[in-house]
């Protein structure tokens, strides 16, 4: 496939290429969809729209995604290709904004709770780019893994050892009081989840301006701090794990306007030196919290 076809996926998908863009899809999607099916799908979905625009270009799970909205931000088109440039998914879905709440900032900068290079598997400000995006309560957050090679483990993805994050180090985003532990809840059996104790092992910190920080996920016995502790940013606080609604060991971290995730709404953050990490980043410890 060349460039150009990626690069001008949406013109071509708008001016009605559905045979070739169809021809470039895998073997198991033309089973299931037919050509006709596709290209009434399309016409369908193309209705009212003037132009599609590229919004997101990564490398997520091992493949080549690319995010086209068209011009109100009302309609997506989601295309991802392996390296083989095949299309393993395509996929039309209104785009979700929350323009109000985008404009939320935290009053307060924060580090990501790191204190080595983790990977962005879910954030951002769409739901394509991360899937806590459609939730009040947790529209900002962040989800992090290790990745080393493309992959969050080593050997086999049976026991939690084998993942990178597993383990490591998690550190206090900010300076605050620890206003809420719980600790002491097993780790799951990776691939499989705790539904009724959602965040795990967790730690909320209060910081300036009634801002709240939520990490979760933490490995069963290892919090560090209690709570009335005072913590300095970059101190740590324990060790990921995979506890709660995971799962893989990963790190999931937020600002929230109250102590209780239940009821709080996810602020956007702002982070030292004036970066906004998304999915597919790769993010390091900012010089403020060494």
């Amino acid at each position: 496939m060349n460039n150009q076809f990626k690069e001008q996926f949406g013109r071509y998908f708008l001016a009605g290429e559905f045979e070739e863009i169809y021809e470039k899809t895998t073997k198991s999607f033309q089973n299931l969809v037919s050509l006709e099916q596709f290209r009434q799908l399309s016409l369908d979905y193309n209705s009212n729209v003037s132009s599609y625009t590229c919004i997101v270009s990564n490398t997520f799970q091992g493949l080549d995604r690319h995010i086209w909205v068209d011009e109100t931000y009302s309609k997506a088109v989601v295309i991802a290709y392996d390296s083989q440039d095949i299309i393993q998914a395509i996929y039309l879905k209104p785009f979700a904004t929350y323009p109000n709440s985008d404009q939320i900032w935290t009053k307060n900068t924060y580090n990501m709770p790191i204190n080595d290079e983790w990977y962005v598997f879910w954030g951002g400000t769409n739901e394509f780019i991360n899937y806590h995006y459609p939730y009040e309560q947790q529209r900002y957050a962040y989800d992090l893994v290790k990745m080393v090679n493309n992959e969050t483990y080593k050997y086999s993805t049976q026991q939690n050892e084998n993942y990178y994050a597993f383990g490591a180090e998690v550190v206090a985003p900010a300076d605050g009081v620890v206003v809420e532990v719980i600790d002491g809840i097993s780790d799951n059996v990776p691939g499989e989840m705790d539904e009724e104790n959602l965040a795990g092992n967790y730690c909320i910190i209060a910081h300036e301006h009634n801002e709240f920080s939520m990490i979760a996920h933490f490995k069963k016995d290892s919090i560090c701090v209690k709570t009335g502790d005072k913590v300095k940013a970059g101190q740590l606080l324990g060790l990921c794990g995979n506890s709660g609604n995971s799962s893989e060991a990963h790190i999931h971290f937020q600002v929230m306007d109250h102590q209780d995730f239940l009821q709080a709404k996810s602020l956007r953050i702002k982070f030292h030196g004036g970066t906004e990490p998304i999915q597919g980043d790769f993010v390091k410890p900012s010089s403020a919290s060494k």
